[in-house]
């Protein structure tokens, strides 16, 4: 049930894995968000500071509700709190640079886990067992987080992105979708498989190539 059958090995539970999956997880979803937080503080707009959300404490970032989701069913959620309407100029523009910046801390968190991996293996020829878990799921789940948040649907960052980068007037017809974003979201997720367009397939197929670039053949 959930996410459990993924950890099962021969019949037995593996908690090493599973530890090292809400471990990694837990960094993942609160230094994207840390990410969001930090540019809107520099495009002007203060309610990240406000809110505590300015610092590397990764605590205040995690919202229980979805990393407890996370925890039981591989999905779930962080927020952070911004108003577009503070930043310096376009504040379209603005809010698009902040979506970017999450998905691009989870390549920079997948890049920092790979170099762990290559540096274990140059100095032991191998991962030691104790790291395997946790250079795998560095690795894995961080490119999975940042090809999932950038498709272009509501209410994920790819939708932002593609508000920031469509001429104006476009954009603006596009934003009333915001407001229907779990309908759309569940509809391309659960509806579109069945007329066989396999979203998280592309998803997961994505994040492997990145993931096996960035670890190199035959690792992960």
């Amino acid at each position: 049930m959930g996410i459990f059958q993924l950890f099962m090995q021969n019949g037995r539970f593996d908690v090493a894995a599973y530890a090292a999956f809400l471990l990694v997880g837990f960094f993942a979803f609160a230094y994207h968000e840390f990410a969001h937080a930090l540019m809107a503080d520099r495009l002007g707009d203060d309610t990240p500071r406000r809110y505590g959300r300015i610092t590397l404490n990764p605590f205040p970032h995690i919202d229980r509700l979805g990393f407890i989701l996370l925890a039981i069913f591989g999905f779930g959620w962080a927020t952070t709190p911004v108003n577009p309407g503070n930043f310096r100029g376009n504040p379209r523009l603005g809010h698009a640079l902040v979506a970017v910046v999450g998905p691009l801390a989870n390549l920079l968190m997948a890049f920092m886990f790979a170099l762990l991996g290559r540096g274990l293996i140059m100095a032991f020829g191998e991962i030691p067992q104790i790291f395997v878990n946790l250079v795998f799921w560095g690795v894995w789940l961080n490119c999975i987080l940042l090809f999932f948040n950038l498709l272009p649907v509501p209410p994920l960052d790819g939708f932002t992105i593609l508000l920031g980068i469509l001429p104006g007037e476009l954009a603006y017809r596009l934003m009333p979708l915001r407001q229907y974003g779990m309908i759309i979201f569940l509809a391309v997720f659960f509806l579109l498989p069945a007329i066989n367009i396999n979203v998280v397939g592309n998803v997961f197929g994505w994040a492997f190539q990145l993931a096996s670039l960035l670890m190199g053949p035959g690792i992960l």
